[in-house]
């Protein structure tokens, strides 16, 4: 297994950044979450670790080696895509054995090798079959399969379950992390999808217009979010974010004004939808009418609106109420979050 370091990488494609003094080290034996919006560096990042791509400026170091000048193919990282990369003219088995053909691994140690990588994801039934023959999810499974045998230091995935439908990526999900765990293999995971990240990772990392906006642990990010784009970016529904004023110790925005104990001047108020709920006429912190009602079965998503401003509730399912009611919002004491808006940077809490 292997721990990686990233010192200061940059990348330049003409005038465009695509990613900014990036430093980053990254456990042995850890699942690692690269997680952002499209282009905002992420999946640059794993590029430039993987060698497909030369870095502007930095270092890459692998186990304390600098290999910003070795060859991908000399890296030793197996790497997984969302298109799974398959071959249609070969079975199940040939496409997983191909790495080790490469190799000039004998026949009858990539046999067996073939089959207990093959077990592992639970496809040893299916050796003889090809790719057109196989699901989605099967499929998925091959790619694993083919990038285990090898046995690497270190697994780099390009958001290979985004071609699943939901429930399979939920299943995926469990298999993909157990899996992981029994390998030990440290590994690079590239997702936006937030779900994913925080069901999947030791340590997201959250990336933003080419730059790290915070790095922890998922429950760390959604309990404390450092700045208002993670705050919105982390949980779903996201955050609510309310921009208003404090003076003489009160709070002010538009459908909302309550006591505040902080500074005066402007003040963006996060608070996540399951630390709202209804409140009796004039007990809440927000008033206004009810935009939307959605039921999702165990849970209803109310979204309240004053003006321009949206708050979202997560209620229990029987708390549905018809279109344009007036509606009174209470926020949880202690679960606001305070940020800078200007800078959009976390100041605390409320």
């Amino acid at each position: 297994m292997a721990a990686i370091e990233l010192r200061k990488l940059s990348k330049h494609f003409g005038a465009y950044t695509a990613l900014r003094d990036l430093d980053l080290a990254i456990g042995d034996g850890e699942f690692l979450v690269l997680l952002g919006p499209s282009g905002c560096g992420k999946s640059t990042t794993m590029r430039i670790v993987a060698g497909l791509e030369e870095p502007s400026s930095g270092e890459i170091l692998i186990d304390g080696r600098r290999v910003n000048d070795v060859p991908a193919r000399d890296r030793d990282l197996a790497m997984v895509f969302q298109n799974y990369a398959l071959y249609p003219h070969m079975t199940v088995g040939e496409n997983i054995a191909y790495p080790l053909k490469l190799r000039k691994v004998a026949r009858p140690e990539r046999e067996e090798l073939v089959r207990a990588a093959a077990k592992r994801v639970d496809m040893l039934h299916l050796l003889t079959r090809r790719p057109a023959e196989l699901s989605g999810g099967q499929r998925q499974r091959v790619a694993l399969a083919r990038a285990i045998v090898r046995k690497p230091q270190v697994f780099l995935m390009d958001e290979p379950l985004s071609n699943l439908d939901a429930k399979l990526r939920t299943v995926m999900r469990g298999e993909l992390k157990n899996l992981q765990r029994d390998l030990g293999v440290t590994t690079i995971y590239v997702t936006h999808d937030q779900v994913e990240a925080m069901t999947l990772a030791d340590r997201i990392v959250v990336l933003n217009k080419a730059v790290i906006q915070q790095i922890g642990a998922p429950a760390e990010i959604y309990a404390r979010p450092a700045n208002t784009f993670v705050a919105g970016f982390i949980g779903s529904p996201p955050m609510n974010l309310l921009h208003g004023r404090v003076e003489g110790g009160s709070f002010e925005s538009e459908g909302g004004k309550f006591r505040l104990d902080h500074a005066g001047g402007e003040l963006t108020l996060g608070i996540r939808p399951e630390h709202v709920s209804l409140a009796p006429d004039g007990a809440g912190h927000f008033t206004g009418t009810v935009f939307a009602s959605e039921l999702l079965g165990d849970c209803t998503i109310l979204t309240a609106k004053s003006g321009d401003a949206l708050i979202a509730a997560k209620l229990p399912p029987e708390a549905g109420l018809e279109m344009s009611r007036p509606v009174s919002l209470k926020f949880e004491t202690g679960r606001m979050h305070l940020f800078d808006t200007e800078t959009g940077e976390r100041r605390g809490e409320a």
